[in-house]
């Protein structure tokens, strides 16, 4: 019988909502999404009212498609990010953390039926390899977009655009490696000057022509679609791109919370968005043509223009870093629920635990990030490629949002239908106008999509396999301990053995005992759990099951967001016979040689994708924390 084991100390975090939000400041929280959370969807106005006019799709200058514009993207901002994330798919938190991948680990705790099951959990996967597409996108076109004010600023430097653009790309991802909490004490207040910026200078606009305001009106969005159905229809793959960086509001709700991060869209990042489109609209009423060049910038005199360019610079780059930021974070839960290999990941801060660094996922954003620039040249053609990814994960948050109004808060049907009908209604307008920029760039994003969904399905399926393999081959530990363990050789200390098994006998342990011929007088069986929750109560870490002749059964369970640290765990664990010392234990690892067959499972590509992965794979070691000197790898053949 499973006994819970005492730890050292209560888990600090406290158990409400496992970040300790009701000891900050509302104000102080609101100031830091302002500058964490909205980076991405703030620098939206560089780009997405002119590509509505000026990109694939043309609309005439005139005020029904003018005004039709401007009444979409407030009424978007309105349906899919006030209403949608901020007021319903926030309250979905698993205990505090957001995210793609946080909800499908909520959603599928309480989805009973197997088939349904499998089906969600394809949908979440699939909405976290679109991530990683928007995540190459986002630092392309953000810094782009905002370095192109330069041609606008200073003709005679506008040849410089790409080079300055790829230096800025390269100094982001190089500072990566030494951590962004320093960086990080500045987000809000540049955030605070650029969004104040943009307010003001929209505003200005406005005074100048007031009668744009209208716009808020929803009737002029619906007359643009009743007397130009078609054009209306294909603008909304480009009205879209408001609202991109909306699913980062949810993904960043670990970190600020769900009040500050409404609180801060609601009072300061809403308002002064809507200023600064409005703004643009009144320009191109007044100037027309040439105004379309580029709005965002035009809106401010020539001697301003220059200095906007920078301080859109800063707020291109601040937007990537939350995405790449992001890229980390994903990755880590991916890894800890089992979508992932073990990667390497480092540690930027000492104080806190979601700052870290994983190379291998920051050079190949880069390198992606900066081939992308490379090809498509110019933010214009680089917004082609922007929306399917983004208005992909947007329809799978609804699809998944379902599933919680039903099964988490046992919404009735009369109140979960019309609501869901609205949301899959816009997000389905959105994703299907989108697949139109498919031949001009929007097939990169899918591509990307496809390619990750495909390792982290093959990886998922592939460990599957291979546990039920290991498993079919293990002895049961009550035959082993009454008949090899009792006739063995024993010697002195403690020796651990990593199974991902919580019955049966590790090989590891099969195979010291065959080449060996002794056994430690303290046997641990150790498993490493990862729960479907981001943190685990420190008090109920470890539980222990006593088998006897010196044999224990230890189970430590972490939630996705948490490091696991195995000796710290067990250095805490005072009901296994005497207290753990490092230099009298031995940690033994089992080290699987994948043989791919025709056994019914994968197909053989498949089995051999995964064969590379786990060679490749970050060692357990390292991945678990264990001391190198006390380590001992013992291998075997498994065909999957």
């Amino acid at each position: 019988m499973s006994t819970p084991v005492a730890a050292a100390a209560p888990d600090a975090r406290g158990e409400d909502d496992g970040h300790g939000h009701h000891a900050d400041g509302m104000l102080k929280l609101a100031v830091g999404a302002i500058g964490i959370v909205f980076g991405d969807i703030g620098t939206s106005p560089l780009y997405a009212f002119r590509e509505t006019f000026a990109g694939h799709h043309q609309l005439t200058l005139d005020p029904l498609h003018i005004m039709g514009v401007l009444s979409l993207m407030f009424w978007s901002m309105m349906i899919v990010v006030t209403i949608k994330y901020v007021a319903i798919i926030m309250r979905a938190d698993n205990k505090g953390e957001g995210g793609s991948l946080a909800l499908l680990a909520l959603v599928t705790g309480r989805t009973k039926s197997r088939r349904w099951s499998t089906g969600i959990i394809l949908l979440g996967v699939f909405a976290t390899s679109l991530f990683y597409g928007d995540s190459m996108i986002t630092p392309a076109v953000t810094v782009l977009s905002a370095v192109e004010g330069l041609a606008v600023a200073a003709p005679a430097f506008g040849g410089l655009v790409l080079p300055i653009v790829i230096a800025i790309l390269i100094a982001l991802f190089w500072v990566q490696k030494s951590g962004t909490a320093r960086i990080g004490l500045v987000f809000g207040p540049i955030m605070l000057v650029y969004f104040s910026v943009i307010a003001v200078l929209g505003l200005i606009s406005v005074v100048q022509t007031p009668e744009v305001l209208w716009a808020f009106s929803p009737h002029h969005a619906v007359e643009f679609f009743l007397i130009d159905p078609v054009r209306a229809f294909l603008a909304l793959g480009s009205v879209v791109l408001a609202v991109t960086g909306a699913e980062a509001l949810y993904a960043d709700m670990g970190h600020f919370g769900r009040k500050p991060i409404g609180l801060s869209w609601l009072v300061f990042v809403l308002p002064a968005l809507m200023c600064n489109y409005m703004g643009q609209g009144a320009l191109l009423f007044r100037e027309g043509q040439e105004a379309l060049r580029s709005p965002f910038y035009m809106l401010a005199p020539d001697s301003l223009q220059l200095p906007l360019v920078i301080l859109a610079t800063m707020a291109a780059i601040i937007a990537s870093q939350a995405v790449i930021s992001g890229a980390f974070s994903v990755t880590q839960q991916a890894i800890q629920l089992g979508f992932m290999p073990r990667l390497r990941i480092e540690h930027t801060s000492a104080s806190t635990a979601g700052q870290i660094y994983i190379p291998l996922v920051n050079w190949m954003l880069m390198t992606m990030v900066i081939l992308l620039v490379l090809f498509f040249r110019t933010s214009s053609n680089l917004t082609s490629a922007y929306g399917i990814a983004v208005t992909g994960a947007m329809f799978i948050d609804t699809c998944l949002l379902g599933v919680a109004l039903t099964r988490l808060w046992n919404w009735p049907l009369y109140a979960a239908a019309p609501l869901l009908a609205l949301f899959f209604l816009v997000d389905g307008a959105y994703f299907s106008a989108n697949l139109t920029k498919v031949p001009d760039g929007g097939w990169f994003p899918l591509m990307v999509g496809f390619i990750v969904f495909t390792f982290l399905t093959t990886w998922s399926k592939g460990r599957k396999l291979m546990m039920d393999r290991l498993h079919e081959a293990a002895m049961p530990i009550k035959v082993f301990i009454t008949s090899a363990a009792s006739s063995a050789s024993r010697v002195p200390g403690t020796a651990v053995f990593m199974t991902s098994s919580s019955d049966g006998v590790p090989h590891a342990l099969l195979h010291n005992l065959k080449h060996n011929k002794v056994l430690h007088e303290r046997v641990i069986l150790l498993t490493v759990k990862i729960v479907a929750q981001p943190y685990w109560p420190e008090a109920e870490r470890a539980t222990r099951d006593e088998m006897g002749d010196g044999f224990y059964r230890l189970v430590l369970r972490y939630g996705f967001m948490e490091e696991v640290d195995v000796p710290a765990a067990l250095k805490r664990v005072h009901a296994c016979g005497a207290d753990f010392k490092m230099m009298d234990t031995s940690f033994f690892l089992s080290r699987q040689t994948l043989l791919p067959s025709e056994r019914p499972g994968m197909m053989l590509w498949r089995e051999k994708l995964f064969a590379w992965m786990l060679r490749n794979a970050e060692s357990a070691m390292e991945f678990f924390r264990l001391p190198t000197n006390r380590v001992v790898e013992l291998g075997s053949q498994v065909e999957i």
